[in-house]
């Protein structure tokens, strides 16, 4: 048995099919005529992007207009004038041939985007080095691996398999995915769960152990791959993914239920978005409301800042389409490990330490922050939007963002522009300092919601990034429950709503914990919204507050753990 990543849920069955991609050996040549070599890397450009848009197209009409946006960026990275321009002055400047000077300028780019830190920008390095590696094919004639016609009952095993790759799936023929290298967060995997299809990456030696026509089996849950397994093995995961299967057309039944527990206490189960178009997902599974939209989404990828009308339309698109349903916006939350480069942010010794967030957005008001602020309070008029203030350590920061809110309120008055008058200002809180002083800011915000990756990482100063101390990264540890139950408490002291939108909000073995602390919100993607449905009509609050009391009786994380898992698994 093999462990990796468990990238999209499910168990795949089938027969192993080796997909390796060429290996291009790029040299570099001298050209006299620079002129009909641009005119020849003009043709692979096109070609790349016609290419693309048919895929892009297809997984549309296939997938979602969401899961085409990965291979549109594709589109935009391709249509970049200074990604071109640069290949163009390559060939010009050095006499070099297509191949190497896109070579040369693509790996640049992808080596500035991996080294930000951040999982986005990473994704973003993988993207450009697909696109590379695109053109350079056609440039040299060479045909890319076909894996849309695969036979029925197909694992594909690889050592990583592309956003175009894995585009052009047929997940009717294809019944798992294995690779060697990637992470949850690529976009391979989000293609691999959004077409449904189990998938296990960071699976260490496996190309070197599995050969074509092997029998496989894999859980795209635990990350475990099974090669050539007994009969009783595989027969235990054909079962397990019949209840699988079972599990989840059961869960469609959820559509349309209010999320009421079994003693009458009403929660809202909510969404996190990145884009306008992800609420497309949110309304499939019923999401009643928007728990976090992160606008940061809307500032990268492009070279320049969105204008405040861009922002407007699109903070107006999910305020339409969720029709009165409550739309938390977060304000711009960059630095740290969101760096966008066209903002030309100095290097933080300690970024996530450092100036990012609100300290970023109070510093840059005029250019940044109030045309975003006032693009939020425009489209507040098209729905029930709300503003969230990210990373806050001290009241002075939401006070200040607040007259900032107040000042363009009374300016959209004299201009006679609509918007909310009401609209509700809140904070995400997810720092050790605001945490404390909940009860002040509880006083003052209109609404908490608490971010518990960033609470975790906070409180126990953990670098969640960092292998060699990730043991200790656990929202179950007792210093972050007593947190998360004090900011709770707080909030609802004062009769405001208290949300979360972090991971640990779609947790099973936390939510009787946060059902019992009093939480009003939970945010979590899309996809998981029925499952916690399902468990919160199954939960008394009353019964839950003391098996919470018993939880927060112990000293250990590893004991908290053990006694929630088991409560949770004997229901």
């Amino acid at each position: 048995m093999y462990n990796g990543t468990g990238a999209s849920s499910g168990i795949g069955i089938g027969k192993a099919v080796i997909v390796e991609d060429v290996q291009l050996v790029i040299t570099r040549q001298e050209v006299a005529d620079t002129g009909s070599e641009v005119q020849r890397f003009k043709g692979a450009l096109d070609q790349a992007i016609l290419d693309t848009e048919r895929l892009a197209e297809d997984l549309a009409t296939r997938v979602g207009e969401k899961e085409a946006e990965i291979m549109q960026g594709h589109m935009m990275l391709l249509g970049d004038p200074m990604l071109t321009g640069e290949i163009e002055n390559a060939i010009k400047n050095e006499k070099v041939n297509s191949e190497f000077a896109i070579e040369n300028v693509c790996n640049m780019y992808a080596d500035m985007f991996a080294s930000m830190g951040d999982e986005l920008m990473q994704q973003r390095a993988t993207d450009m080095r697909d696109i590379k590696t695109r053109m350079q094919k056609i440039l040299m004639g060479i045909q890319s691996v076909d894996i849309s016609a695969l036979p029925e009952g197909s694992i594909i095993v690889a050592k990583d398999l592309t956003p175009s790759m894995t585009a052009g799936i047929n997940p009717a023929n294809v019944t798992g995915i294995v690779t060697e290298l990637g992470g949850r967060t690529s976009h391979s995997a989000i293609l691999a769960r959004a077409l449904e299809i189990p998938a296990v990456v960071a699976v260490g030696g496996v190309m070197d152990n599995v050969k074509d026509g092997d029998s496989i089996v894999l859980d795209g849950t635990t990350g475990e791959v099974f090669v050539n397994p007994e009969a009783a093995v595989k027969a235990q995961y054909e079962e397990k993914r019949e209840q699988f299967l079972k599990e989840k057309k059961e869960l469609e039944q959820y559509i349309g239920k209010p999320s009421v527990t079994k003693d009458g206490v009403q929660v809202e189960i909510v969404a996190n978005i990145g884009k306008p178009e992800d609420v497309d997902k949110v309304l499939q599974y019923d999401g009643e409301g928007i728990g976090l939209f992160r606008t940061e989404f809307l500032f990268m990828d492009r070279n320049a800042m969105p204008t405040e009308e861009e922002q407007f339309e699109a903070y107006k698109k999910v305020a339409v389409a969720m029709n009165g349903k409550p739309v938390i916006i977060r304000t711009l939350d960059i630095g740290g490990d969101k760096e966008i480069p066209y903002m030309g942010l100095e290097k933080d010794e300690n970024p996530f330490l450092g100036y990012r967030a609100i300290r970023f957005c109070l510093d840059r008001k005029e250019d940044i922050y109030k045309p975003q602020l006032r693009a939020l309070l425009r489209a507040s008029a098209f729905g029930n939007i709300r503003i969230m203030i990210p990373l806050v350590t001290c009241i002075d920061e939401y006070r200040e963002a607040r007259a900032l809110v107040e000042e363009l309120k009374a300016e959209l008055d004299g201009k006679g522009i609509a918007y909310k008058k009401d609209i509700q200002v809140g904070i995400m809180v997810e720092t050790a300092a605001a945490s404390l002083i909940a009860d002040i800011f509880a006083k003052e915000a209109d609404f908490f919601s608490i971010g518990t990756n960033d609470l975790t990482q906070y409180t126990m100063s953990v670098d969640r990034g960092n292998k060699k101390i990730s043991y200790l990264y656990s929202t179950f540890n007792p210093a972050v429950l007593r947190s998360i139950r004090h900011i709770i408490a707080c909030g609802r002291a004062e009769g405001i709503m208290v949300g979360m939108c972090g991971e640990a909000a779609s947790d099973p073995m936390m939510i009787p914990l946060l059902l019992a602390f009093g939480l009003n919100e939970f945010s979590m993607s899309a996809s998981a919204i029925l499952k916690a449905r399902k468990m919160v009509t199954e939960y008394s609050v009353e019964e839950l507050k003391a098996v919470a009391d018993k939880a927060m009786s112990f000293a250990t994380t590893a004991e908290v753990e053990q006694y929630m898992r088991e409560f949770v698994e004997k229901r």
